[in-house]
């Protein structure tokens, strides 16, 4: 692949991925926000039934801010060579990698356990929704767990065509 192209997909690729990350932290770090209290609450809830008690309400409680910081660093990371040129190729294969870590873990939290790959809630109306309004006191995400592969398959990219060869 042409160097230039290279550096190019691979720049548009951290961007997107760092775009997606930051726009949620609001979400990861927000206490109040119906969908992250869903989604860590039921693998809490799964962790706790399936694994170790303590560990679930663990999951529950800090799940959302350790997952946000994970992907806080990983932005950062992506984001780095802006200012460490030098070093852009090492920074995007060791983001690609750490991007597709983080979202193996979605993946097999939306495969694996009674989140689904399709979220579901309840919520008081609809304005309480930042989703999708899908019946009277629902709200369905549709796009968070294909968001999670995108990104896994995304960050491959990125770490195989940024490593030395």
């Amino acid at each position: 692949m042409n160097n230039i192209i290279r550096i190019t997909v691979s720049w548009i690729i951290a961007l997107w991925i760092s775009k997606v990350f930051i726009g949620s932290l609001f979400y990861k770090f927000d206490k109040t926000a119906l969908e992250p209290q869903h989604i860590f609450s039921t693998v809490g809830t799964w962790i706790g039934e399936t694994l170790n008690t303590t560990l679930g309400e663990l999951f529950t409680e800090y799940g959302a801010v350790f997952i946000g910081l994970a992907e806080l660093a990983t932005a950062l990371v992506l984001l780095a060579p802006i200012v460490l040129w030098k070093h852009r190729a090492k920074l995007h294969c060791i983001g690609g990698l750490m991007a597709s870590v983080v979202m193996t873990g979605a993946i097999f939290f939306h495969l694996f356990t009674p989140l689904g790959w399709h979220p579901t809630w309840s919520v008081d109306n609809e304005a309480a929704c930042q989703a999708v309004f899908s019946a009277p006191g629902l709200c369905t995400d549709t796009a968070l767990a294909n968001a999670a592969l995108s990104i896994f398959v995304l960050g491959i990219v990125l770490l195989l065509i940024n490593r030395k060869s």
